[in-house]
């Protein structure tokens, strides 16, 4: 069975698969408009050197995103 993890807890070259949007209202809204939603595939790129920002492949293209909006996030690892 896959775990639940926060998008932030991915290593380097892991994928996961988008289970849950923790996040409400404006912050919700504009995760979901950059193609985050449940059941698309992400990989985590690698991270800034001071771990802030994240760099995600998304969809085919590449996505920075703060650790902050990424712990809204919720995948399968």
């Amino acid at each position: 069975m896959a775990e639940v993890i926060s998008l932030c807890d991915l290593h380097r070259g892991q994928t996961g698969v988008i289970a849950a949007i923790a996040a409400g209202g404006e912050m919700g809204r504009r995760i979901r408009d950059m193609g985050l939603t449940p059941g698309v595939e992400v990989t985590c790129l690698g991270r800034a050197p001071l771990n802030d920002p994240l760099a995600l492949r998304v969809m085919g293209f590449t996505l920075a995103l703060r650790n902050r909006e990424a712990g809204y996030i919720r995948v399968t690892a």
